[in-house]
């Protein structure tokens, strides 16, 4: 009788290298005696770059060994039976060559042991060609970090060192999300407040971000920076990375995890996030303009009432401040002091709640356009040192009991906690930064309540002319 084409066999006659991936008969190959075997087997190749039994980096070699620790019993019978050589019960260690997997694997079932592995689990992956190829891109994308404008600055140097340290840019890569590095890079060069003429970055929209002190709306500087809008929703892997760089910008040691916190540091940077929720804590302030939000604010100040204005309140109805002279503190605790003792006797006072917030910005902004003075304190830790500083830059603004000698007096009524974060300079009065250094304690506002009360109180002597001697 001819004999039938391969094709037209039955299934139970066709050689075990012919038969479909699904019907060859494996199923002892997922027992107990199997599995470890095979992924130690799995390892070993993968290790080595992706070798077989028979033909280890393109020659002939056995491809090493592999072996299993306290092995089952049924472990010991398979290796017994791959191996012919006999071992004990009592043995604490099973060693078995590749080759010989190899071809027990072949004679089994007509296809060895690479192929089998593939069938079993997936392709065998080259680990050593993989950890090359991440090495090269993670180098890749830290060369091109280190041309932005930002490189020789303290805390973009710390972000790119904490995204290669602990894993974060190699996780970037492998997921295939290696790019948002650059496009967080482009986002930080597109900020008002963090360098702003424009800069090419490759693959990347060059818009120019505006001028100094502008602020700009978080969808529309992602649009600017990545061309997508939404590339910057409140939780996305992008703003989360740029979230990271602004937060060691600020002295933060990680990026708050509430949504309150975020904000304020893209508002530090000039990014808006909500006009609505952007407020600024005001007490005090007179205006010289129409509208109705000049005129809330002239009755609070009439009562001596604290009032909190929104960004989207001065955008609809700009604020034209009265006073020559406003006094910015980081603390509401002063403010409500001041208030409530002071009331509408008080000097023009802002409260900054921390860092200053883009609805803050607006309003000083305004202020010193039209000529008013700014004299400006924070609590003596180094967060506060860096919001004064930034204050003298921006506003030209006069630092407000802010000096070594005020620190001192303030530290000598009692204990403190201790300073925390990245240190900062006081370039107003170098001897504070190197005072709070050897000291080592913070002093919070608070502490300062009486003599602060006593300079806004509306006939004290000139804060200008009192400090000088300080």
């Amino acid at each position: 009788m001819a004999e039938l084409p391969m094709d037209e066999l039955p299934m139970d006659e066709l050689p075990m290298d012919e038969l479909p991936m699904d019907e060859l008969p494996m199923d002892e190959l997922r027992g107990e005696g199997w599995t470890r075997l095979l992924a130690a087997a799995r390892r070993k190749l993968e290790r080595d770059g992706g070798g077989d039994g028979r033909s280890v980096n393109g020659h002939s070699d056995d491809g090493g060994s592999i072996g299993l620790k306290d092995p089952s019993e049924s472990e010991r019978r398979v290796v017994i039976g791959l191996t012919g050589r006999y071992r004990p019960e009592s043995v604490r260690r099973l060693t078995v060559s590749l080759a010989e997997l190899d071809a027990a694997l072949t004679t089994r079932y007509g296809i060895g042991l690479r192929e089998m592995l593939t069938r079993l689990g997936g392709p065998i992956r080259d680990r050593a060609a993989e950890r090359a190829a991440l090495d090269l891109e993670r180098e890749r994308l830290l060369g091109t970090a280190g041309t932005s404008r930002h490189a020789a600055e303290p805390w973009f140097t710390a972000w790119l060192d904490g995204l290669a340290s602990d894993g974060t840019l190699t996780r970037l890569i492998r997921r295939g999300d290696g790019h948002l590095l650059g496009c967080a890079i482009a986002v930080l060069a597109h900020l008002p407040t963090l360098g702003l003429p424009e800069i090419p970055v490759p693959g990347l929209p060059a818009v120019s971000t505006g001028l100094p002190g502008q602020s700009v709306p978080l969808p529309m500087l992602a649009e600017r920076a990545t061309g997508d809008t939404k590339a910057l929703m409140p939780g996305s892997p992008l703003a989360l990375l740029v979230l990271r760089a602004l937060a060691l910008r600020t002295g933060l040691p990680t990026v708050p995890g509430n949504r309150a916190g975020q904000r304020e540091l893209w508002e530090s940077a000039g990014a808006i996030v909500d006009d609505l929720a952007s407020q600024v804590l005001v007490l005090n302030i007179r205006t010289r303009s129409e509208g109705v939000v000049s005129g809330w604010l002239d009755e609070a100040a009439r009562h001596g009432i604290p009032y909190r204005l929104t960004l989207h309140q001065q955008a609809v109805s700009p604020v034209i401040c009265a006073a020559e002279e406003i006094f910015v503190c980081e603390n509401p605790a002063v403010l409500r002091a001041a208030s409530a003792e002071l009331g509408a006797g008080c000097a023009a006072l802002v409260c900054t709640e921390g860092i200053p917030s883009a609805a803050c910005h607006r309003l000083l902004d305004a202020a010193v356009a039209g000529g008013v003075r700014l004299r400006w304190r924070a609590d003596f830790d180094w967060t506060g040192l860096r919001i004064v500083g930034r204050a003298i830059a921006r506003y030209g603004a006069e630092p407000w009991r802010m000096s070594a000698a005020d620190y001192a007096a303030s530290l000598a009524e009692g204990e403190s906690t201790p300073l925390a974060g990245p240190p900062a300079d006081s370039p107003w009065d170098e001897a504070l930064a190197a005072l709070m250094t050897s000291r080592g304690q913070t002093v919070m506002e608070e502490r300062l309540i009486p003599p602060l009360l006593a300079d806004l109180a509306s006939d004290a002597p000139s804060v200008s002319t009192a400090r000088r001697s300080t």
